[in-house]
């Protein structure tokens, strides 16, 4: 239950990065969200990481 952000955050001669945010269960059942700003080389690793 993650997905990435539409909007990437761009540097013009940089690199890109992406925002992931992620869906956590916690001990008491809720979801909290974490958020992460990786390289877009590295979203699909992120979000496949358990």
């Amino acid at each position: 239950m993650a997905k990435k952000v539409v909007a990437t955050l761009k540097k013009k001669d940089g690199v890109k990065y992406a925002k992931v945010i992620r869906a956590v269960k916690t001990k008491t059942g809720a979801y909290s969200f974490r958020e992460e700003i990786v390289t877009e080389d590295r979203v699909s690793e992120v979000l496949s990481a358990k």
